[in-house]
Order: C-alpha cells, then structure tokens, then sequence
C-alpha cells in the first residue's frame, strides 16, 4: 500500500514538472515573440524595413529549417551510411533498394496504390459532385458524404477492419462483407485480409472512402464556377450528356481535376496509417512509408530507412512541384 502510494506520488510530481516545464516554454516563445514585435514597432529610420522582413520572415524560415531541410539534408546523409551510422558506404542502400526482390515488390504496390486510388477518387468524387449537385438539400448529402474526412486514418482503418473480419460461417459474423457474402451463397468466405492481392485494393477502399468527399467538394466547387453562359452555348449547338460533360465542363474544369487528383496522389503515397492499423505490412500489403518505418524503428537500420525515406521524398517532390504550377496557373486565368 506504501509503495503504491509513494509510486502515485512520484507519478504526480513528474507530471507537474511535465506540465510546469512546458508552460515555462510557452511562457518564454511568447515573451520572445511580444520582444521581437516591440522592438519591431519601435524601429524607424533605415532599421524599420529589415528588422520588419526578419520579423515576418525570420520564424517562417527558422522553422523551415528546423523541420524541413536540416532533416532531409540529415536523412540523405544517413542513407549514406550503414545500419548504425557508423561506416559511410555511398549509395549501397539504394542499390539493395531497388535490387532486393522484396522492396521491388513492395515499390510494385506502391505504384499500385498510387495508380488506382487516386484515380477512382477523383472519378468517384466528380460522379457524386455533378449527382449531388442536381439533388435537394444538397448541402445535406455533401456533409454525409465528406463525414469520413473528419476520421483520421487510423480510425477509419478500425471501423473497416470490422467491415473485413472474417469468421467461421458456422459463427454469427461480425464482418459485414462475409456476411453479405454467405447471404450472396458463399458457403465460405474468404479471409478478407490475408487473401493476396485482394487485401490490397480493400486496404485501397479505404483511403477512396474518405478521400472521396474531397474530391467532391473541390470539384463541385469548380463546376458551379463554370459561366453558365458557355454551358448554354454549348447546348444550343447541340451538345448534351455526355457530350456536353466531356468536351465542355471537364475542359473547363482540367486544372481543378488534376490539383485534386496530385493531391490524393501525395497524400496516397505516403500512405502509412491504413496499411500500419489493418495489416502491419504483412500478407503481401506492405508499401513504401509502412517499409521505411519498418526498417527504421524495428530494424534499427538507419541506413537502410533513410534510404527509403529519401526515394519517398524524391517520388512526391515531382508531384508537389506539378501541384504547385498548375495552381499558379489556375490562379492567373482567374
């Protein structure tokens, strides 16, 4: 009884110097801050304009190399070397990267990924934007459908492990999918999850679930910002249907579809949570993210990890550089 209450003791005092020790350090950023816009609100003269740009630009740029590009410049370093860091062997990591059968493997399904849910989010999210958008309430049915945005990944690969679990047929079923599946007359399901390649593009339904009501918005957006002036053109030349969706309003709307389609291709390649939360890269669904972290923090290869880390972040830079002109563009035609 003693010790456990001198053990809640101490419990307790860590936590409150935890709690005193952070509230110390947000007490000194913001004096530090309160400083700097003083001093700055002080300054005239030939002082005012630089002490100005160090005042905005200083914390963005500090930050930046905090967070960004003293790590990546860290992490290439790292992949340099071998498994603790110790001996500098080049670019051997990324000779076994591509040569290994198992990362081709995995880089194979990471293609996979990149390639399929992407594209059937972006095509399923503008199928629901121009239905939605013809429909009552439609302000009702697009928070509905954008809800699992709300979810993180990780609590949407839970609620979907249930859609997915697999029992005995003898069993009452939890899984809604095996059940739908004896009701359809499988006498015995599969396992949803270790069947290979089925589980990958399951694990791909996922992330369309709750990427889709982003597409949506974004693309509906951009259709009610289509002139109505050229959609009657159009149809007073004859153009319906089909016709008036393919050859006008997806013209009209081009850069919207493939800001949104980058985007979910950046956010589907570094995908981790699902894969990590549903299958832990096992049973044939590991991809890139899920394999750098593997080698990084269960492996304690830092060579290897960083290697990975950096093909990962060379794979997206190409993607976020296209995302950022074709914005550029969209917002020179507005």
């Amino acid at each position: 009884m003693a010790s456990s209450t001198l053990l809640a003791a101490s419990n307790l005092s860590d936590a409150g110097l935890k709690f005193f020790n952070s509230f110390g350090t947000v007490i000194t950023f913001l004096a530090i801050v309160l400083a700097v816009f003083w001093a700055a609100g002080r300054a005239t003269g030939r002082f005012y304009k630089p002490i100005a740009i160090f005042v905005f630009l200083g914390p963005a740029i500090a930050l930046l190399l905090i967070g960004l590009v003293f790590p990546a410049i860290l992490t290439f370093y790292l992949s340099l070397k071998n498994s603790d860091g110790s001996t500098f062997i080049g670019a051997d990591n990324y000779t076994w990267a591509f040569t290994n059968s198992n990362i081709q493997d995995i880089l194979i399904t990471t293609l996979l990924w990149i390639l399929v849910a992407p594209i059937v989010t972006t095509l399923l999210g503008l199928g629901l934007a121009l239905l939605v958008d013809r429909l009552k309430l439609q302000a009702v049915y697009k928070s509905l459908i954008f809800l699992p945005m709300a979810i993180s990944f990780v609590g949407a690969s839970f609620i979907w492990r249930f859609v997915y679990e697999a029992r005995d047929p003898s069993q009452p079923q939890v899984g809604l999918l095996s059940q739908i599946a004896i009701w359809l007359g499988a006498k015995h399901p599969p396992n949803w999850i270790l069947s290979h390649p089925l589980n990958t593009f399951l694990l791909m339904v996922i992330m369309i679930w709750v990427q889709t009501g982003f597409a949506m918005v974004i693309l509906s957006a951009a259709l009610k910002a289509v002139p109505d002036d050229v959609i009657e053109a159009a149809r007073m030349d004859g153009a319906r249907g089909g016709r008036l969706l393919f050859y006008v309003t997806i013209p009209m709307i081009r850069n919207t579809l493939i800001v949104v389609l980058t985007t979910i291709m950046i956010t589907t390649l570094k995908v981790f949570d699902i894969v990590r939360t549903m299958t832990g890269g096992n049973f044939g669904t590991q991809v890139l993210s899920n394999e750098m972290y593997t080698q990084k923090f269960v492996f304690f290869n830092d060579g290897r990890g960083s290697a990975l880390a950096v093909i990962l972040f060379i794979a997206v830079l190409p993607l976020m550089i296209y995302n950022v002109v074709q914005l550029r563009k969209e917002r020179e035609v507005r």
